[in-house]
């Protein structure tokens, strides 16, 4: 059973200052282990650290504090996959496997994944009334409210200390966010799908089912003909979530009205393997920030690319180890970007300073022998080879956040978040206890456009969130009396990229 381990693991994550400080002091080693896992043997201050091994230094990135020589452990573990991991009911160990494969089975794993078991998305009963709102301060008063008296309901059904409840842009602002997104769609198929193909739409992971909800309500509301020739699609890894979005669907009368045109897919797009020669509109709103990456740290003198490991050890601890063996999946991922990106200058280790000032700097006592990592986004490369070549006639709409504070150290670096007792607590690595921890990355959202094109072969846009919502929402539904616009300033660090 988790319950009285992981109680201590969040009490004592409440406890330590560091979750909350970008910086990781040597001192503080088992205070960082307490974060990745659970707590280990103190070494004694006086006590100095183990001699690194060449063996060791040849894998295992050199940092402040020196971890134990996990190099044998390295050599004999068998290496494991999220794919061969979906069966087993506790968490591995005495195992490695590439980053990716330890965040999509910290975030997916049917059994004690984040989204499959500890996820609750904040549901907003009624609609706020934007106009009657005083101002920004005033909606965050009143969300505080709901979401407290939200919580409480929950708790009286089954008190949980580490649940983990967060809200999306379709919860805060419906219907107004679906009908906007259900604005553009409709424009553009009567633009040049209408009549000869149907209005079909994907959706991939739809969270309450309340997008779905909203889409179709205003499709049904405003033109019957093309609700008419409607067809609704969602793709859910989480049974939890399809099951719910199920519940949704046939929770009213007018939701079940709907139930004729809505499919609900039960598994995950990387499984998907039916051919969809239909045009379609595919959704994918806040779901790349969930999709797992590989990391990868450079020789600062040779620039080769080393791809990273996690061991998880006897006592489920991790470590991280790299090698210059990169994997094909991540070795296409900086094939491609190479290609499609030649103009682009975008954030890398190996631009942020001259190859003889990284040279200069790596070579000084105690600095670390690799670049501060990069995280690239290898399933979301995956995600555009299933649409050119499993959709070929697809228009995306994505959505998803361009920028995150407190990430941890690196480029492309998540958040790394859990929440206790109602607190949400930061911690500075991504290796944490399975299950309990949203793993949340930021997208370049100029790299993905230039390797979606060069993956699907096809055109698209970006624009910020709040440039969508001017041209497709209907201002004063989310305007409050001191004239700001609750549905454009926030989440102004989101954007939209559409296939044009």
């Amino acid at each position: 059973m988790d319950s009285p381990a992981v109680n201590r693991l969040f009490r004592q994550l409440a406890s330590h200052h560091f979750c909350r400080s970008h910086a990781v002091k040597p001192r503080l080693l088992t205070a960082v282990r307490q974060c990745r896992r659970k707590t280990t043997r103190a070494r004694p201050h006086h006590q100095a650290p183990p001699t690194k091994t060449t063996l060791e230094s040849s894998w295992q990135q050199r940092t402040s504090f020196f971890p134990a020589d996990k190099a044998e452990e390295f050599k004999k573990y068998p290496f494991v996959t999220s794919d061969s991991l979906r069966s087993r009911r506790e968490r591995p160990r005495r195992v490695k496997m590439l980053m990716r494969d330890f965040i999509e089975d910290s975030l997916y794993n049917p059994n004690y994944g984040y989204f499959s078991k500890h996820v609750t998305i904040f549901s907003n009963e009624h609609p706020f009334d934007f106009p009657s709102i005083k101002d920004e301060p005033d909606f965050y008063r009143q969300l505080s409210q709901r979401y407290a008296e939200f919580e409480d309901k929950l708790d009286e059904d089954a008190y949980d200390e580490a649940r983990q409840l967060w809200h999306t842009p379709t919860e805060l602002f419906k219907p107004y966010y679906g009908e906007a997104i259900a604005r553009y769609m409709v424009a553009n198929y009567k633009l040049s799908l209408y009549p000869y193909h149907d209005l079909v739409i994907y959706e991939l992971g739809a969270g309450n089912g309340t997008l779905m909800l909203n889409i179709l309500d205003y499709i049904r509301h405003t033109d019957s003909e093309v609700y008419a020739r409607t067809k609704y699609c969602i793709i859910e890894v989480s049974s939890a979530l399809a099951q719910l979005q199920a519940r949704n669907l046939a929770a009213t009368a007018a939701s079940r009205g709907h139930a004729g045109k809505v499919e609900i897919i039960n598994k995950s797009i990387f499984d998907w393997n039916t051919y969809v020669s239909t045009p379609c509109f595919f959704l994918a709103l806040e779901v790349f920030d969930n999709f797992a990456h590989d990391i990868m740290r450079y020789d600062p003198a040779t620039s080769t690319p080393m791809q990273g490991s996690v061991l998880i050890d006897a006592e489920g601890d991790f470590y991280e180890f790299y090698t210059r063996s990169v994997d094909p999946v991540a070795a296409r991922f900086l094939r491609v970007r190479d290609a499609a990106c030649q103009d682009r200058n975008y954030a890398h280790p190996l631009r942020s300073s001259s190859k003889l000032w990284r040279s200069l700097r790596h070579s000084l006592p105690f600095a670390p022998n690799l670049t501060l990592p990069e995280y690239i986004p290898t399933r979301l490369m995956q995600f555009f080879s299933i649409l050119g070549t499993r959709f070929p006639a697809h228009r995306l709409v994505t959505s998803d956040f361009h920028t995150l504070p407190d990430a941890t150290p690196g480029f492309n670096s998540p958040v790394v978040q859990t929440r206790f007792n109602r607190r949400t607590i930061p911690v500075t690595t991504p290796l944490v206890h399975q299950g309990f921890f949203d793993i949340l990355f930021p997208t370049d959202f100029g790299v993905m456009e230039d390797m979606y094109r060069a993956i699907t072969g096809r055109l698209t846009r970006v624009m910020t969130q709040e440039d969508f919502f001017r041209r497709w929402a209907y201002m004063e539904d989310t305007q409050m009396r001191s004239g700001e616009n609750a549905l454009l300033d926030w989440y102004k660090n989101a954007s939209v990229m559409v296939t044009v």
